[in-house]
């Protein structure tokens, strides 16, 4: 077993590696590559390595696009329960099979048990003693085989419902890990991962996406002056009224503190900007109360901005547009829902 120190020089020689290919490759050293190349680097992942040197064949390099590709494929944390759920269901399936089998088998068993409890009353009736305990022992041998078949039938029953009950545990404990505890959103993990295989999707089909960035507005006063409680119960009601505007394959997410993102399928920049009206509508409708004395907080507003996946590029640059709306936003009074072409024409504006 390695000592402290030998697991030590092996890990740093492990990353030493990792931070010379993002070096010499010219990639952003952001957590998910360093994983890649750590991975890379340890060889644990056979599929994953030939993949990369399959990409570096062919071009040199590899994009944040193709990046993206092989975390989700070889790495993404939500991988692993992918496939423990799935190893489930086939051996769900596999049990499924066998009970077939063995229902087919003690209907057999009993039928055969049947036909001998017949052929013992005609051996009766011949006088025949000869015949009388081989029958017997026919008998007892085909009542053995079809109590044996019902214990294991009741066993496979159990183990059936014991996978259904452990999948059911592993879905949980994904989600779990998937979601933000307190608005129940999606979480910043698992929103980024989700992100990037819809824009995987909507390369290969040509179809739109877009992105709503949005966050609350004074949000450092509401909980300066009323506390965390109540800075909790804002950030609860903002998540409340996007669920309440968003459906289908659109995906919301608390993005860190009070910040949240929308993901928006099939969905024009146009209809983005109108899925992030009615975001907005709804917040300025809702009024704050604190719950342990009632006193009315007034109003919550949230400055949204809106961008469209342009194809090809990477989900960070949809995200910074996304942002660069948001800003845009801001400061341009807050509670208002700020698209990309529009900070485009204030820019350009600025420039004339």
């Amino acid at each position: 077993m390695a000592t402290r120190s030998e697991e030590h020089a092996r890990t740093m020689t492990f990353a030493e590696i990792a931070l010379g290919q993002i070096k010499a490759l010219g990639l952003s050293a952001i957590p998910r590559n360093y994983e890649i190349f750590y991975a890379y680097a340890t060889g644990y992942h056979p599929d994953l390595n030939q993949a990369i040197n399959g990409g570096l064949r062919r071009s040199g390099t590899l994009s944040a696009a193709e990046l993206g590709q092989l975390y989700d494929l070889y790495l993404s944390p939500t991988r692993l329960t992918d496939r423990i759920g799935g190893i489930g269901a086939r051996v769900v399936d596999q049990i499924d099979e066998v009970m077939k089998m063995i229902r087919a088998t003690l209907g057999s068993a009993s039928s055969f048990h049947e036909r001998l409890t017949e052929a013992t009353l005609r051996v009766g009736k011949t006088k025949d003693e000869s015949l009388q305990p081989i029958v017997e022992n026919l008998i007892v041998t085909a009542r053995e085989m079809e109590n044996s078949n019902q214990a294991l039938a009741s066993q496979l029953n159990t183990s059936k419902q014991q996978i259904h009950q452990l999948q059911q545990k592993l879905e949980e404990l994904r989600c779990e890990n998937l979601t933000d505890p307190l608005t129940c959103l999606a979480n910043r993990q698992y929103f980024e991962e989700a992100l990037r295989q819809t824009i995987a999707e909507a390369n290969r089909t040509a179809r739109p996406l877009s992105l709503l960035l949005a966050d609350i507005d004074h949000f450092k006063k509401f909980n300066d002056a009323f506390g965390q409680v109540t800075g909790d119960q804002l950030l609860r009601l903002v998540a409340m009224a996007m669920k309440q505007n968003i459906k289908g394959a659109d995906l919301a997410a608390r993005y860190g503190g009070q910040e949240f993102a929308v993901m928006l399928p099939n969905t024009t920049l146009r209809q983005a900007k109108t899925v992030a009206e009615h975001i907005r509508q709804s917040v300025m409708t809702k009024e704050l109360r604190k719950r342990s004395t009632g006193e009315q907080l007034g109003r919550i507003t949230v400055s949204i901005g809106a961008a469209a996946y342009r194809q090809q590029e990477s989900a960070q640059a949809l995200i910074e547009r996304a942002d660069l709306s948001l800003h845009a936003a801001k400061q341009g009074g807050r509670n208002q829902v700020m698209g990309e072409t529009a900070v485009t024409s204030l820019a350009d504006c600025r420039v004339g």
